[in-house]
């Protein structure tokens, strides 16, 4: 039976992202290493590729950055409901806190929002345009 073992989500600016997530959410970085080679370009399907990886710890979800040398065409969806849309779901004690204390640079979807469940939600996005939904249970 598989386990889960990481997300993944691909950016342009590795450093950039790490910073994100580290200012944002507190991850702490739990590894940084680069992959290239013939074995990982054909396990990628990407010809000549090198992987610059970050992984972080999203309280106890590993979270894996990576930037690739050649970049690809963007591929993020701009919007929840586009077929092929992802994001990454986070759960906070205090949303309306986690909003207040957002830097200023940060873009969010709305204002927190109390949903028919009784969710509270915001969705922001990290400096790629990547979403992630931010939830008070």
């Amino acid at each position: 039976m598989p386990t889960a073992h990481h997300v993944g989500i691909t950016v342009s600016d590795l450093d950039r992202a790490v910073e994100f997530y580290q200012d944002v959410f507190d991850f702490p970085v739990l590894a940084e290493f680069s992959v290239s080679g013939e074995a990982f370009s054909t396990g990628v399907d990407v010809p000549d590729a090198t992987g610059q990886f970050a992984h972080l710890d999203a309280d106890g979800v590993r979270l894996e950055l990576i930037e690739y040398d050649p970049e690809g065409e963007a591929a993020h969806a701009e919007r929840v409901n586009q077929p092929g849309a992802k994001h990454l779901g986070l759960d906070v004690e205090n949303l309306d806190d986690f909003y207040r204390a957002l830097p200023e640079q940060v873009t969010t979807l709305s204002p927190p929002q109390t949903t028919e469940s009784g969710t509270r939600i915001c969705f922001v996005q990290d400096p790629e345009g990547n979403l992630i939904e931010v939830l008070e249970p």
